[in-house]
């Protein structure tokens, strides 16, 4: 073996264990806060600023959780919660994908024109548009009530641009023989995209889910009545009420959060291949 070919491996070696420190490194920074709460969670509220940290209670407190659950009234809050994102992620599947594939898969004038315009909207925040989408819905008397946190987020760009391109990837072949056949075109879409485009629909099923159960500005413009709160809101109004009792605070940060954990471990292998998939062709 050559010294040239040796010092390339060296080097080779050297880089994969510096990426791999700097993963590591990247990894401990979004952890430590993670652990930090679960950890102020299980202590009692006079240990929360001992130094040194006590990362882990010498006597851990498993007692805050149900009791946190029981003050914050969680199940209705969880419920509500669920209707909402629930809607959200199924509307704007359905939508994206029947956007993605008419954009991907017909030719019509305008057709890169209307991807702009829509590709446009990932510019805007919310807060560009929360004063006329409000408006809209106090005057269809939505106000405090699901349909007005659901229908004005039922369709995402972002959404119908991963569509596109992951439908950009399949074989027009497909759609010729499907047509041959005697498919209609919402048939070739049913029949045909759909199922071949599971990775994708997955993918953008979890990203809308994630931030739409995260979300708390439109709700909390939205809705006045606790009966109608989502997690978010509930979450905020007992930070407002126990300022100062900061175990119960992450005990409900914490409960908070379990459903978007246990959905990345979950689906993650099918969250990285949607990802990857969808930025094949352009």
């Amino acid at each position: 073996m050559s010294s040239a070919t040796t010092a390339v491996r060296l080097r080779a070696h050297a880089a994969t264990i510096a990426l791999l420190l700097l993963l590591t490194g990247v990894t401990v920074v979004f952890l430590v806060p993670i652990f930090w709460m679960v950890s102020t969670s299980l202590k009692s509220n006079q240990h929360v600023f001992d130094l040194p940290i006590q990362w882990f209670p010498r006597r851990p407190l498993w007692s805050n959780y149900p009791t946190a659950y029981a003050t914050v009234h969680f199940t209705r809050y969880l419920v509500n919660s669920a209707i909402v994102t629930g809607s959200v992620t199924i509307l704007n599947v359905v939508l994206s994908a029947l956007a993605g594939y008419g954009l991907a898969k017909y030719r019509f004038l305008g057709r890169h024109v209307l991807l702009l315009l829509i590709l446009a909207t990932l510019m805007l925040p919310l807060e560009v548009v929360m004063v006329p989408l409000y408006l809209t819905v106090q005057h269809l008397g939505w106000l405090n009530s699901y349909q007005g946190m659901v229908v004005p987020v039922s369709a995402n760009a972002l959404g119908v641009l991963m569509m596109r391109q992951y439908f950009l990837s399949l074989p027009d072949d497909l759609i010729a023989a499907a047509h041959i056949d005697g498919a209609g075109h919402l048939g070739t879409f049913l029949r045909i995209g759909v199922p071949l485009a599971w990775p994708a629909l997955l993918t953008v099923a979890i990203l809308i889910f994630q931030s739409t159960w995260d979300d708390f500005v439109w709700p909390f413009l939205v809705i006045s009545s606790p009966s109608k709160a989502t997690v978010p809101l509930a979450v905020q109004s007992f930070q407002s009420a126990e300022t100062s009792n900061f175990p119960m605070l992450m005990a409900v940060s914490s409960i908070a959060s379990v459903p978007l954990t246990v959905l990345f471990f979950v689906f993650q292998r099918q969250i990285i291949s949607g990802v990857a998939t969808t930025g094949m062709r352009h």
